[in-house]
């Protein structure tokens, strides 16, 4: 497994960057070579974030898997910390292989639960990618059905034709698709009426005090408004509060996520009740 293309702290110096960048670009470079060793030695796990009915909170809808790095002394490192540094290199398409092969193993092990899987757009055709997939669809006949993958608005517009065509062959497979981050980016409106995703996920920095912020409840009503028009369920990302829960819920948004409902957890709530049955 290695980088593909020169290394950014190469990059810095030769460019005779500011000492400020070439730190940054060294960082970077440590950050990489970290996760590589996680990757190699399997140090990575998933974390589980319930999304919930915004009209009945205890009815989780489906579980957002997010994979985390462990240091070598089994620290985790969530995925902000790590993720920005590697995604455009072959680790990042690593990380998208074991994310889906984990998530695929849960849904094989749990027929009662629904997942979604970040990836990038940048793993559209990478081949290993591509067969974790067809493994974990050919090992459970109702995988598909249950998978929510979700790919960030950001990433979808990098290759929007072929996000397009990817959508379009794996939801006949009954794989199901979610826009993550919408409206922390630039979609251009012209390929959105094209991408036919099934979830849209409104980020975080819009939901913040909402129930407070007359910016962002125009802001959430005209991207909710946005989802209803191309037949899109709507979740509300990092909810934290009741009040903005229960403004949310009020308007319309269908599905809540965030810390007021529940933190991603490495032991998930199926995991603790399966131990507490053989205890």
């Amino acid at each position: 497994m290695g980088f593909t293309g020169d290394s950014p702290a190469k990059d810095a110096v030769a460019g005779f960057d500011s000492p400020l960048a070439v730190a940054i670009s060294m960082q970077d470079r440590e950050t990489m070579a970290l996760v590589q060793d996680a990757v190699i030695n399997r140090r990575v796990r998933m974390a589980w974030q319930p999304v919930v009915a915004a009209t009945d909170p205890g009815r989780v809808a489906f579980y957002e898997g997010l994979i985390r790095v462990l240091d070598p002394m089994a620290r985790v490192i969530p995925a902000k910390d790590f993720f920005p540094a590697v995604e455009n290199y072959e680790l990042g398409r690593e990380l998208d292989c074991l994310a889906l092969e984990m998530g695929l193993a849960v849904l094989a092990e749990h027929a009662d639960l629904r997942i979604s899987i970040n990836m990038s757009a940048r793993s559209i055709g990478y081949p290993r990618w591509l067969a974790v997939l067809k493994s974990g669809l050919a090992t459970c006949s109702t995988a598909g059905e249950r998978l929510i993958l979700e790919i960030t608005e950001s990433s979808a517009m990098l290759v929007p034709e072929l996000v397009v065509s990817f959508m379009a062959e794996l939801q006949s497979r009954g794989i199901a698709f979610a826009l993550d981050d919408f409206g922390a980016g630039y979609t251009a409106f012209r390929y959105f009426r094209d991408f036919y995703f099934d979830i849209l996920k409104i980020d975080g920095q819009f939901i913040r005090n909402v129930h407070q912020d007359a910016d962002n409840q125009v802001l959430v009503a005209a991207l909710l408004s946005i989802a209803r028009h191309f037949d899109m369920v709507c979740v509300a990302e990092a909810v934290e509060t009741p009040e903005e829960a229960a403004w949310l819920a009020a308007l319309g948004v269908e599905l809540l996520q965030g810390y007021a409902f529940g933190a991603p957890e490495i032991r998930p709530v199926w995991a603790v009740t399966e131990g507490r049955r053989s205890a």
